[in-house]
């Protein structure tokens, strides 16, 4: 018998556009005396200039360095000072800010977001000291740590042409240390404008309350010319590509596989089965990948496929990708993990997938989303991010649904268009004793 597929919750949701045009989403939950607020911005690093990488990533720390009546760290003060946590977060396609607290500070998370939104401190001397935090940054995370940019910041470069696409969103030092308080403040024109953000607000409180701070404190913000976005599409590989990279801190080698996928929005039922695909090749102990990897032909130390290259497969737009990872002994080539994934997906092609296989991958996914929606932080992300990418904030809820409609028919066509399209492969040297 099929594995029942559970569903998300449905909270209801209350929207309004302010006269600037920010995009607002009511999540009301009574169920915890916690609140949420995200405020997502539509732009990641693939909306960074040329000459200016690492930017998106950069202006999300100036973000944090003080506003128009907040002085540098009161942001955070205000917020920890209540019980509350803050963070943000940049990715390829929007940059996010978020704050859970106590229902009685909401107002206070409210007036901090719009302040912010409203004026940034955009000196040269806030914008020197970010990009030394942000260089620190890098070299803990990427410089300094072996497979720091294996593959998120190297496949790319393979696998895509356009510099939107294929630049290191961390940044190169050069474009970092040359950025001033003049580009800081175009970015912030350009981009931050009311009308390209939505602010999600989730948790124990009154609508018709909230709906009145968000006027109070938003509905000042000036009102801005919304930036157009370009495409960031590419065309499909016209060969296979390859390439080597060598990482002097590490110590086993590594092999990265990327394959164009539908695009993620335009054609979100083309990309559906390549997210149960994922799923069903690699995510969990019963997965075909980890089997024969892992357990069966002991070819692989650690595999991993996803969707995006954050692993974020419905908050990102084209182009996308389907990304596989696998980090292997000195005694196997690159060739041997390359060949057993490709006889695997050709499994699933021409052997199809099994009723009982395929409900279990789904209701697996569901499961994940649930876990992900459950904490009132995570489900306004969703929303949020749902509103900024689908244009839907029900598009959050809606997922499992729709994942359980897709068929073993349609997860073998996936299979099998990766079979016979062209992909990047790219082979990381090790360059440490091990």
């Amino acid at each position: 018998m099929p594995v029942r597929v559970p569903t998300l919750p449905a909270h209801p949701l209350h929207r309004l556009t302010l006269d600037n045009g920010l995009r607002v989403v009511l999540a009301p939950d009574s169920t915890a005396p916690v609140v949420a607020v995200a405020v997502y911005y539509d732009v990641g690093m693939r909306s960074e200039p040329l000459g200016r990488t690492g930017f998106a990533h950069l202006f999300e720390h100036v973000m944090f360095q003080g506003s128009a009546q907040l002085p540098k760290l009161e942001h955070a003060r205000q917020v920890q000072g209540s019980g509350g946590i803050f963070n943000g977060s940049t990715h390829l396609d929007y940059t996010n800010y978020f704050e859970v607290l106590p229902a009685g500070a909401l107002e206070r998370a409210l007036f901090c977001e719009a302040d912010r939104m409203a004026a940034p401190l955009l000196t040269q001397e806030t914008i020197d000291n970010q990009i030394d935090v942000v260089k620190e940054e890098i070299r803990v995370n990427v410089l300094n740590r072996p497979y720091g940019a294996f593959p998120w910041l190297q496949l790319p470069e393979v696998l895509f042409d356009s510099f939107a696409n294929t630049h290191n969103g961390y940044g190169d030092f050069v474009d970092l240390e040359s950025a001033t308080a003049e580009d800081a403040a175009a970015f912030f024109d350009s981009y931050y404008a009311p009308g390209n953000a939505v602010l999600a607000v989730g948790g124990d409180f009154d609508v018709e309350q909230v709906t009145q701070w968000v006027e109070r404190y938003f509905a000042g913000v000036p009102a801005r010319t919304t930036p157009q976005r370009p495409p960031f599409a590419e065309p499909a590989l016209a060969e296979d590509r390859h390439a080597e990279v060598v990482d002097p801190l590490a110590v086993t080698p590594a092999l990265a596989i990327g394959w164009r996928v539908p695009d993620p929005v335009g054609d979100f039922e083309g990309f559906l089965p390549y997210v149960v695909l994922s799923e069903l090749m690699s995510d969990s102990d019963a997965s075909r990948l980890e089997q024969r990897l892992i357990h069966r032909d002991h070819l692989a130390l650690y595999q991993a496929m996803y969707l995006g290259l954050f692993g974020d497969p419905f908050d990102a737009r084209d182009a996308t990708a389907l990304m596989f990872q696998a980090h292997h002994g000195q005694d196997v080539s690159a060739g041997q993990v390359l060949a057993a994934v490709e006889e695997e997906l050709k499994s699933v092609a021409e052997e199809g997938v099994g009723e009982t296989e395929l409900a279990r991958v789904q209701a697996r996914i569901a499961a994940q989303l649930l876990r992900q929606a459950d904490p009132v932080l995570g489900r306004i992300q969703g929303f949020a991010a749902g509103e900024l990418i689908h244009g839907r904030a029900e598009f959050a809820t809606e997922l499992p649904g729709r994942l359980a409609q897709v068929d073993a028919g349609s997860v073998a066509a996936a299979a099998s268009a990766l079979g016979t399209q062209h992909r990047a492969v790219l082979e990381l040297v090790p360059g440490a004793r091990a």
